[in-house]
């Protein structure tokens, strides 16, 4: 597993975990942008809490991302870093699409299409969702996976009805290595549609892996699949150092009619 130079945490802070208890976990040197604690010392309970601390800086998001590691925190909380186990994962040839979708993209004539609307795309995985009061999306990550894409690394992938966004989903590209961030729906199957676009992109362009972070019951229903961290984090380290799609992807994102997506 790739690892950075080295790890110099300052004193570990109290951190509050989601049932209010307090933990203690290492606080990352401002100075070190690319140093991360090993993975094998996160949490498990929160499961994958590594660190907490640091910035959004492109070279640490980037070090992070190679390391398997992402930043996740709500307003009021120092900026936490996690590596949950297992992994929840995509193999890009193997999704799956459930008779009822499959019926749905035979008639769909939406139109699919790469790093169109990437702003737009995020601010609609920002918005709260049914029953919730805020968004881990806040200003300063959308500022930073902004940056992230203005040198090439962060993309979205749009499902577009019209003139309107029917769905899409942003990540970060590394070699040939995908990291799926947050996506939305603005329509029904909407998601489904720009994820099916892009793990069939991905596995053109010989990229196997598509991290979903973690798991939920929707993700399974489209192929998603689970791995140890230990797996995960070599595969990581193997396809981030090979040489990946560089740039954005608004002209080689390919021309895919959303029926080619049903098989």
């Amino acid at each position: 597993m790739s690892r950075p130079r080295s790890h110099r945490a300052n004193p570990t802070p109290d951190v509050a975990s989601p049932n209010r208890r307090m933990i203690r976990i290492p606080f990352l040197d401002s100075q070190q942008p690319e140093a991360f604690p090993p993975v094998n010392e996160a949490l498990s309970e929160p499961d994958g809490l590594l660190a907490a601390g640091g910035d959004l800086s492109p070279a640490r998001l980037l070090a992070a991302y190679r390391l398997g590691i992402f930043p996740w925190y709500s307003r009021g909380q120092p900026i936490l870093w996690w590596s949950p186990d297992p992994r929840t994962v995509f193999d890009t040839a193997h999704m799956h699409v459930p008779r009822r979708l499959a019926r749905f993209l035979r008639t769909c004539d939406w139109t699919l299409a790469a790093d169109t609307a990437f702003e737009t795309v995020v601010r609609a995985c920002a918005a709260p969702r049914a029953g919730q009061r805020g968004t881990w999306l806040d200003p300063d990550m959308r500022k930073a996976y902004q940056r992230l894409h203005e040198l090439g690394h962060a993309h979205s992938i749009e499902a577009w009805d019209g003139d309107a966004l029917a769905g899409g989903i942003y990540g970060v590209s590394i070699g040939r290595m995908f990291f799926g961030e947050s996506m939305f729906s603005a329509a029904d199957n909407g998601s489904k549609v720009a994820l099916l676009a892009l793990a069939r992109a991905l596995h053109g362009w010989d990229y196997p892996l598509l991290d979903a972070q973690v798991a939920s019951p929707h993700l399974f229903t489209l192929g998603a699949r689970e791995i140890g961290r230990s797996d995960f984090s070599a595969r990581v380290a193997a396809l981030s150092a090979q040489r990946g799609l560089e740039g954005p992807w608004r002209d080689t994102f390919p021309r895919l009619a959303p029926a080619e997506l049903a098989t």
